[in-house]
């Protein structure tokens, strides 16, 4: 037997937040994290940290993700 929903807007808020995950950084990782280089002009790809672009390979492999998820 399936359960009613009674409360509505419970209900929505949770479904809004399923697949969140909330990472805490610390204040080194952070500064490591921010590129200060220039990407070379408008319609170029930006340049990220190599310490940005391990930490989302390693989310993709704990969580199974597809990079656009990242």
């Amino acid at each position: 037997m399936k359960k009613k929903i009674r409360n509505w807007s419970q209900y929505n808020r949770a479904l809004v937040q399923r697949g969140n995950i909330n990472i805490w950084l610390s204040e080194s990782a952070i500064s490591k994290w921010q590129n200060t280089e220039k990407h070379g002009g408008r319609g170029r790809s930006n340049h990220y940290s190599d310490l940005a672009i391990e930490t989302c390979l390693t989310l993709r492999a704990v969580f199974h993700l597809p990079l656009r998820a990242l």
